[in-house]
């Protein structure tokens, strides 16, 4: 079996789904408690709370789509819920996936400001700034999605003789060179420009941090962790994603072309899969966020204590009376 069946049969058709599944149960869970922490803190936060918010409806907005993919790739790729619903679904993995994007990048700008110039943004940042920023986001996200939804997402399934069809998640083979123009697009202005912005926020963040000793040693814990997860958030979930994708739609444009698909498409094939599966697991990750930008509370501190104490008085009971082999070569 080759890496292209193996990677429909196995991977597509079972770890996709399975991973969508998961994806829902704990994202959900972890969403809503972090939307609750946030409600409860609110005062406490500042500013950064509307972004944090807004992280959490995009988030909001993914999750429900979740068992709908799930069912669609354990069904063999047979989309059963009509054109309109798919691209629906599509539109809003979008909205989640570069509103969390957006917001994710304010966060880092936001963080730059407090503490790299403390003293030139004090009172200057209200509430008011942070709501019309977040609503400028959101109009971006959906003016750079929104040309996705005109494109055809439904297509005729080949391999079914029940009148089923499948749901791309980008196009039909017919519009895909038109298409791959622009997701490249849309990939430099949604997802490379925000990248430059994190990365040179936290850049300079990580320099003044080492830097300065007058800063708290909490406070530099704590930034160094959110700009860890940040990066980790956008070196798992997002970079993949976006290099494999228009590697494979630009294989497809050739395959259009040269009617074969270039050697190394296996490769892209079977790593834009991954990639798919690895991207919807920001809802899950972005709740990390809430947890470094806010206190952990006080009884999941406890319980992971206690996990830790159980765990070493197991692994001591267990091992420490275990007598150690002598070795004949000494």
């Amino acid at each position: 079996m080759n890496t292209a069946k193996w990677f429909r049969s196995v991977y597509e058709h079972t770890t996709l789904p399975a991973i969508y599944t998961t994806g829902f149960i704990i994202g959900l869970g972890a969403n809503v408690w972090g939307l609750k922490s946030l409600l409860q803190k609110w005062k406490i936060l500042g500013h950064i709370n509307v972004f944090l918010l807004n992280l959490g409806i995009a988030n909001f907005l993914f999750l429900p789509t979740l068992p709908f993919f799930a069912t669609y790739y354990f069904m063999g790729n047979k989309w059963i819920f009509g054109e309109g619903f798919c691209k629906i679904i599509r539109f809003c993995f979008n909205l989640n996936l570069y509103g969390s994007i957006g917001f994710l990048t304010c966060i880092s700008v936001y963080r730059y400001l407090a503490i790299v110039h403390p003293m030139k943004v004090m009172g200057r940042i209200t509430v008011t700034h942070s709501v019309a920023i977040s609503v400028v986001v959101w109009l971006l996200v959906s003016f750079q999605s929104l040309p996705d939804m005109f494109y055809p997402k439904t297509s005729a399934n080949n391999t079914d003789t029940n009148g089923t069809e499948k749901c791309h998640h980008t196009t039909t083979p017919k519009y895909v060179e038109d298409y791959l123009k622009y997701s490249v697009g849309w990939t430099l202005t949604g997802f490379v420009i925000p990248l430059l912005i994190l990365l040179g926020s936290y850049g300079h963040v990580t320099l003044v941090l080492c830097r300065i000793n007058t800063i708290d040693k909490v406070v530099k814990q704590r930034s160094l962790k959110l700009m860890f997860i940040l990066i980790l958030l956008f070196s798992v979930c997002y970079i993949p994603f976006h290099i494999f994708k228009n590697l494979s739609l630009y294989s497809r444009v050739l395959k259009s072309k040269y009617k074969k698909y270039p050697k190394w498409d296996k490769g892209v094939f079977g790593a834009h899969q991954i990639s798919r599966g690895l991207v919807c697991l920001n809802s899950v990750l972005n709740p990390l966020v809430y947890l470094h930008v806010m206190d952990i509370p006080a009884q999941i501190r406890q319980m992971l204590q206690r996990s830790r104490q159980i765990f070493t008085h197991f692994f001591l009971s267990k091992y420490s009376n275990v007598p150690v082999a002598q070795s004949a070569d000494v």
